[in-house]
């Protein structure tokens, strides 16, 4: 069993993008995978019910095609921290509902991947924090790193405050996400020396996940 939370420097990093890539990467070593994103605010209304981009995406990128609510058990309508899009929306967010959604998922399959929503330290409800399903579920911890300007200091921090709540950092992925950022090799030649953990891999600007995929080394991450 591989399970690991994806977590992010920051807001539109591009932890959908690699979760993603990352389940490509790990059906294609004949591992049956899915994605999961207990919590996800900015969602539309359908027929179906709430839907959310990126669950939608992770729900797509895995193996078998899981009940919607499995994939992301709290859908909130607004683009907000979920603390605040919960309120709006009049829900209460805790984690026994999301842990029951996760056994489920994680029983099913050889590799379950749990994204975060923004960044390490994003509340989901007073007293809780996204964090706290990494810590609480004691699941090792993958980076995305967005590769911008200031992305040295939020991959430090994010790695310094996982490290201080007691979570393993287990590997980091950089992500291109602005193609015209200047110095790229020398700001990934640094956070390949100072983050605690190996990069995985660096995944272009533009490429489809499936396509990403090939970029990437799960070596560090699977027995």
């Amino acid at each position: 069993m591989s399970t690991f939370f994806i977590a992010g420097t920051d807001t539109g990093v591009g932890k959908t993008h690699a979760t993603c890539a990352l389940l490509h990467a790990l059906r294609a070593t004949g591992r049956s995978a899915c994605g999961m994103k207990p919590v996800a605010s900015g969602c539309t209304q359908t027929a179906e019910g709430l839907r959310n981009d990126d669950a939608l995406a992770l729900q797509a990128a895995s193996s078998a095609l899981m009940p919607y609510e499995w994939i992301n058990p709290i859908a909130l309508r607004e683009p907000l921290s979920p603390h605040l899009a919960a309120a709006h929306d009049g829900v209460e967010i805790g984690l026994a509902p999301l842990h029951e959604a996760f056994l489920r998922l994680r029983d099913m399959h050889d590799a379950v991947l749990v994204e975060g929503v923004g960044g390490w330290l994003v509340p989901l409800s007073r007293g809780l924090l996204a964090s706290d399903i990494a810590r609480q579920w004691q699941l090792p911890v993958v980076l995305v790193v967005g590769m911008r300007l200031g992305c040295l200091n939020h991959a430090l921090l994010s790695a310094r405050a996982i490290a201080t709540d007691g979570c393993r950092l287990v590997g980091w992925i950089g992500n291109l996400i602005d193609p015209d950022m200047a110095a790229v090799e020398e700001n990934l030649t640094t956070l390949r020396r100072m983050l605690p953990a190996p990069c995985l891999g660096v995944l272009p600007h533009g490429a489809p996940p499936h396509e990403a995929a090939s970029r990437l080394d799960l070596d560090a991450i699977l027995e």
